[in-house]
């Protein structure tokens, strides 16, 4: 496989796990798996073979592989966060997609999120979330 089609294994990989057919996903991964290595194709594996096959264990490595190799990269947080879920670690999933959200705009991140029922932290922690600081403030960053 020449390198231009590798990645578009690793490409057509991640697209169809953001569809949610994580199955066909892993199939294109693990055929790109046999010819090389990308962070976005360790972190898009490690989710896929939590999800399909419930190897928490490898699927937590290969996320935590893609985060040492670009530590900046909200993906691999995301990644890593839905192994949490597919565990069942519901406050290490939330933990990890909070640093993911704090690294950059990814929309994905916040859906994940959504389905927690998981409401932002307020911008300052040592008030209540009704005061008024809190509620126009994190009003304000969400128009941001």
């Amino acid at each position: 496989m020449t390198g231009h089609g590798f990645l578009q294994q690793v490409e057509r990989g991640a697209a169809t796990a953001e569809q949610g057919n994580t199955l066909v996903a892993l199939i294109h991964l693990e055929n790109a798996a046999l010819h090389g290595s990308t962070p976005l194709l360790a972190s898009y594996l490690g989710y896929c073979l939590a999800r399909e096959r419930h190897q928490f264990k490898k699927g937590v490595s290969l996320c935590l592989e893609a985060l040492k190799q670009e530590p900046g990269q909200a993906i691999h947080y995301l990644n890593l966060g839905r192994v949490y879920v597919a565990a069942g670690q519901k406050e290490l999933a939330i933990k990890t997609l909070r640093r993911g959200l704090k690294l950059g705009r990814n929309r994905l991140i916040p859906e994940e999120l959504k389905k927690f029922g998981i409401r932002k932290e307020p911008v300052f922690r040592s008030l209540p979330r009704n005061h008024p600081l809190n509620k126009y403030l994190g009003l304000l960053s969400a128009l941001l």
